[in-house]
C-alpha cells in the first residue's frame, strides 16, 4: 500500500514515542506484587505492552475477585509515579517541528486515563494536534477506531495519512482501517516501509525543516 501525499502522521505512544519498558513492567509488577503474585514475565509483558490496561489487568488475573481488588488497586495507585521512567524517543520533538504546520499530527493510542499525565509531563501537549486514546471510542487497537477517529476529525482519506506502530495490534489496525503502516524497530510486521529511529520519517515524505 502506497501512500498519497501525507497530510497527517499518526503515532502510536509505547515503544514509538517512548520506551516504555522499565515504567511498564515497574507498573504492572507493583499491582502483581501487592496481589501476591510473581513478575511479569516475557510473554505476560509483550501481552500489556500492545493491549489496554483494563484488557492487560484481565489477561494477568483470571479469577474476578483478585480482578476487582487489581483494578480497585490502580485506582489507588495511579500512573504519576511511573511517567518519568518513560523514555522519550530522542527525535520525537525534532520531527514534530519538521511536520507542523504543514502536516498535522495525532497520537493514537490503547492507553487510556494515563495519556494526558504522560503528555504534560514530557512537554508534548502543544505538539500534535489530536491524540485520541481508547477512551474516546468504542474499541481499542486492533479494532481501527481509534485510526478511523483520527481520519473522521481530520476529514482525511486512509491514503493520505500513515500511522507509525510497533506491535501486532498496530498492523492489524492500520490495516484494518485501510492506513499506511511505518513499522517501528519490528520487522517482523507487514508494512508500507520499517525504520528503525524517527528521524527517518522526514526522508520517507521528503521533508525538511527546523531541527
Amino acid at each position: 500500500m502506497t501512500p498519497d501525499p501525507i497530510k497527517a502522521v499518526i503515532f502510536d505512544c509505547d515503544g514509538v514515542m517512548f520506551d516504555t519498558t522499565a515504567a511498564n513492567s515497574a507498573y504492572y509488577n507493583r499491582i502483581l506484587k501487592h496481589l501476591g503474585r510473581p513478575q511479569l514475565t516475557p510473554e505476560q509483558f509483550a501481552y500489556c505492552h500492545m493491549h489496554t490496561v483494563g484488557n492487560a489487568l484481565r489477561y494477568l488475573f483470571a479469577d474476578a475477585g483478585q480482578l476487582e481488588a487489581a483494578l480497585a488497586f490502580r485506582r489507588e495507585m495511579g500512573y504519576r509515579d511511573f511517567i518519568p521512567m518513560m523514555t522519550l524517543e530522542p527525535h520525537l520533538k525534532p520531527l514534530l517541528r519538521q511536520l507542523r504546520p504543514r502536516i498535522k499530527t495525532a497520537v493514537g493510542t490503547n492507553r487510556s486515563d494515563t495519556m494526558d499525565a504522560v503528555m504534560e509531563v514530557h512537554g508534548l501537549t502543544s505538539g500534535f494536534d489530536l491524540v485520541v486514546t481508547a477512551s474516546d471510542v468504542p474499541a481499542p487497537k486492533p479494532a481501527p477506531d481509534i485510526l478511523n477517529h483520527v481520519l473522521t476529525t481530520f476529514q482525511l482519506n486512509p491514503a493520505e495519512t500513515i500511522y507509525i506502530g510497533d506491535s501486532e495490534v498496530d498492523e492489524m489496525a492500520a490495516d484494518a482501517a485501510g492506513i499506511p503502516l511505518v513499522a517501528y524497530r519490528n520487522r517482523a510486521l507487514q508494512a508500507w516501509r520499517h525504520i528503525d529511529s524517527l528521524d527517518e520519517i522526514s526522508g520517507l515524505l521528503n521533508i525538511a525543516g527546523a531541527a
